[in-house]
């Protein structure tokens, strides 16, 4: 989208050329590469106020409509504002991503940024989050975004609400609406180690006979602190696809999916150093 933005830049300049032949002026030298850069930032902006507006209008008590339009909207904000915010996106194993079928997309949890970081790594996943319900007091222009992806709210606290998203999430997998994403730790870890895997969401997979893909967050925390300072370098990793029709055991597979991780995050650099394997219990 930006290079398409670019595109119509030029184009712009162009045709203003032709009722005040801009190029035949003596000060062509700097009005063309201004007009060119004008034309940009207003089509960035215009593509901003539509994303903003989008957002906006979305009625939370009517079922969603996840559209294309709007998931570009995002893709390419997302585009744009990671590096005005010096976020550097490191991503490995995008090619283990399956292309063909939707699936459970797991990852550790950090930061409220995290999602921003996996819709942008995975673009063309159509992937819908499930959420916290407390996501809609505290940030209600995300949760209406949420909402408008397909996004799930969940009560981590009611398990019989909590069986209900599970069910739908496992109906958007099996008509292949959209693939869904979850962090089986249930709350965002304060100190950045990986808290115990909360096996009962690895239900949405076995249920639709989906594969789970593994994957790590890790940087995120900085952002807030390095922000507009100086570069966060983020780290996203796909680690592992696991094909649940070869093991439909919730608590294995929670065990399996925390020693993955474990075995990742302990090589970034700041992860907490006391010895996670004998710590940690992943049931």
């Amino acid at each position: 989208m930006l290079k398409i933005y670019l595109l119509l830049s030029a184009v712009i300049t162009l045709l203003l050329d032709i009722p005040f032949e801009i190029f035949k002026q003596t000060y062509s030298w700097w009005l063309v590469p201004v007009l060119l850069i004008g034309a940009f930032v207003a089509l960035v902006l215009l593509h901003c106020i539509v994303l903003l507006v989008s957002v906006l209008v979305v009625n939370l008590d009517k079922p969603p409509k996840d559209t294309d339009f709007f998931r570009l909207l995002v893709k390419t904000f997302l585009k744009m504002a990671l590096p005005i915010l010096r976020v550097k996106v490191h991503t490995t194993g995008l090619e283990k991503i399956p292309e063909d079928e939707p699936f459970l997309i797991v990852s550790n949890h950090t930061h409220n940024l995290d999602p921003a970081i996996i819709y942008y790594a995975v673009p063309d996943a159509r992937i819908a989050f499930i959420a916290k319900k407390e996501v809609r007091d505290l940030y209600p222009f995300v949760y209406k975004a949420l909402h408008k992806l397909n996004g799930l709210p969940i009560d981590r606290e009611n398990n019989r609400e909590a069986a209900k998203v599970i069910i739908n999430a496992t109906k958007l997998i099996k008509e292949k609406t959209n693939s869904v994403a979850v962090f089986p730790e249930g709350y965002v870890s304060k100190t950045g180690e990986l808290l115990p895997i909360r096996s009962g969401s690895l239900k949405i997979a076995t249920k639709a006979k989906a594969k789970i893909v593994v994957c790590t967050t890790w940087g995120t925390k900085q952002v807030p602190k390095n922000l507009f300072r100086r570069r966060t370098d983020i780290y996203f990793d796909v680690l592992d696809v696991i094909d649940t029709a070869e093991n439909q055991q919730t608590v294995e597979l929670g065990e399996k999916i925390g020693e993955i991780m474990l075995e990742s995050l302990i090589t970034k650099e700041g992860y907490p150093t006391k010895t996670q394997e004998e710590s940690i219990d992943f049931q």
